[in-house]
């Protein structure tokens, strides 16, 4: 068993300086954190693999294509892959883990 802490998590990515913290990767599938602050900029481009986003904390919009929806603790966003996406009017700081299949780079 693999098992992990938020708090842990969150942790290790901030030491990290980075927005994206990658803490599982198997054959099929990789999972991250992901974190953007209130305010800021989403620098992602299209991936070649699908995923899924779970809202850990924090509020924003986020568009999927041509689609733009509000998410919350608690929401899902599925992207599939190639497709254009990105959060914006990150209105708090938001976190997020992400699932990749196949594994994300």
């Amino acid at each position: 068993m693999k098992a992990f802490r938020l708090d842990e998590l969150e942790a290790e990515r901030a030491a990290n300086e980075g927005a994206y913290l990658q803490f599982l990767r198997e054959r099929n599938m990789s999972v991250g954190l992901y974190a953007l602050d209130a305010g800021a900029h989403d620098p992602q481009k299209p991936h070649n693999q699908d995923e899924v986003y779970f809202v850990v904390s924090g509020r924003a919009q986020i568009t999927v294509g041509m689609e733009t929806t509000h998410v919350a603790r608690g929401s899902v966003v599925y992207v599939p892959a190639g497709v254009a996406h990105k959060f914006h009017h990150i209105s708090e700081d938001l976190r997020v883990l992400v699932v990749f299949s196949p594994p994300g780079s």
